[in-house]
């Protein structure tokens, strides 16, 4: 009996190459000049492909960041997640700030990749294919951090998901802000683990 898998055609191992190539193109053109410095000429011409096929898998420049980004974010949520789980676990500030150190280092490894990037997810079209995609990344991470708040017997479950949603607030303002911008990432997280704290110490005051 076979393994029940179909064998991939020709034509969908045509497309699959072609989209490598334009994911490549895109990622080495918007690290090499920025979002905003890039064409999307630029990036089928590097991917040896026309301008109308590359518009068959990403329609505006915007998409094509998301493309790439949404690689970056899940890796980095991966990392974070198993830095996390390796924390000692007592306490929950050192976890979650285990959890978003590889994200912060992601939104700030290009600033204006990574501002535009949080901004078409949040202000963008939220049933289009990518933006959906990387919605759902930021959702696997807060569920992280929710799931690491639940670990602190001072919160309760009903609460660590709003907790949740107010840290990933702070690393969103914290990584974006112009003001924020000169800042080294060690200082950026530095100033994101005094947030947590202080929106964590009133569940332990109240205790």
């Amino acid at each position: 009996m076979g393994s029940g898998h179909m064998p991939i055609g020709r034509r969908e191992l045509a497309k699959q190459a072609k989209r490598e190539r334009i994911m490549t193109a895109a990622r080495e053109l918007f690290t090499e000049h920025g979002v905003g410095g890039v064409t999307t000429q630029q990036i089928a011409d590097r991917a040896d492909v026309a301008i109308g096929t590359l518009y068959l898998y990403a329609s505006t420049k915007a998409e094509l960041l998301i493309m790439v980004q949404n690689e970056k974010f899940a890796a980095a949520i991966d990392v974070g997640l198993a830095a996390a789980d390796a924390v000692d676990k007592q306490g929950v500030l050192e976890p979650v700030v285990a959890l978003i150190r590889p994200v912060v280092e992601c939104v700030r490894e290009h600033v204006e990749n990574g501002r535009t990037y949080l901004h078409e997810l949040v202000f963008g079209d939220p049933v289009e294919p990518y933006r959906h995609e990387g919605l759902a990344l930021a959702g696997r991470l807060e569920d992280g951090i929710t799931g690491l708040l639940t670990h602190d017997d001072h919160i309760e479950a009903a609460d660590a998901a709003t907790q949740a949603r107010v840290i990933t607030a702070i690393i969103h303002l914290s990584t974006t802000a112009t003001v924020y911008l000169h800042r080294s990432d060690e200082a950026v997280i530095a100033d994101i683990r005094d947030q947590i704290h202080a929106t964590l110490a009133p569940h332990h005051r109240a205790a």
